[in-house]
C-alpha cells in the first residue's frame, strides 16, 4: 500500500489489488470519510491525522462478510444471455443459476450515479465486454463484464453483456443515501 497526498485535504491509498483496497476500506470507513475505488481508497480530512489513522490500522481480512444486504429481482431475458451461455459453456438456465446462486459484493461506484461494480460472483461468469458497445443501454439492464456484474441505473452507452433487467431504483436523489448499493454491501440477484 502506498499513501500519498491528494490535494490539501485528502490522502489516497494506492493498493496492489481490489481485495487489498476493500480490506483497507472496511477497516477505515467507520473512522474516516472514505471512498473506495478499484485499487484505491480516498480518505478525506486532515492529512496528518489520516496518516496516523492509517499507521494505527490494519486492513480487514479479504472476504469479510458485509453487514448490509440487498436483494434485486431480475427478469433474465437480456439480449446477450445466449452469447454469455456460449462464452461460458453453460446453458442460459445455468447462467441464470450461476448469477443468482452466489452473493455479489459492491466493490466500488462507477461511471454514473448509482452504478456499482459488483464482484465475488460465480467465476464461470467472467466474460469479456462486447466487441462493439451499444450506443444506448436501457435503465435497469443487468450486465456482466470481466469479473464484474452491474445494473445500469439510467439509459447510457455501454459495452457489457446484458443478461437481464430489473425495476430496482438504483439512484434516487431524494433518498438518503441516494444510491441503493454502497461499497461493501452484499447483493443477491433473484429471478423475478
Amino acid at each position: 500500500m502506498n499513501l500519498r497526498p491528494y490535494g490539501d485535504r485528502a490522502l489516497l491509498l494506492d493498493c496492489a489489488s481490489l481485495d487489498e483496497a476493500q480490506g483497507w476500506y472496511a477497516a477505515l470507513a467507520d473512522r474516516a470519510e472514505a471512498v473506495l475505488g478499484a485499487r484505491t481508497v480516498l480518505l478525506r480530512g486532515e492529512p496528518s491525522a489520516l496518516r496516523d489513522l492509517v499507521r494505527r490500522t490494519a486492513p480487514a481480512a479479504p472476504g469479510q462478510a458485509p453487514e448490509a444486504a440487498v436483494e434485486i429481482a431480475v427478469t433474465y431475458d437480456g439480449p446477450d444471455l445466449e452469447d454469455v451461455a456460449r462464452l461460458t459453456g453453460l446453458s442460459a438456465t445455468e447462467v441464470v443459476a450461476a448469477h443468482t446462486g452466489t452473493p455479489w459484493t459492491v466493490a466500488f461506484g462507477g461511471f454514473a450515479p448509482g452504478f456499482s461494480y459488483l464482484v465475488g460472483g460465480d467465476p464461470r461468469l467472467h466474460v469479456p465486454r462486447r466487441a462493439s458497445p451499444r450506443t444506448s443501454v436501457p435503465a435497469g439492464s443487468v450486465g456482466l463484464a470481466g469479473e464484474f456484474s452491474g445494473v445500469y441505473p439510467r439509459r447510457s452507452p455501454g459495452g457489457w453483456q446484458l443478461i437481464g433487467r430489473t425495476d430496482a431504483p438504483l439512484w434516487d436523489a431524494h433518498r438518503k443515501p441516494p444510491a441503493l448499493l454502497l461499497a461493501g454491501m452484499s447483493v443477491r440477484f433473484v429471478v423475478a
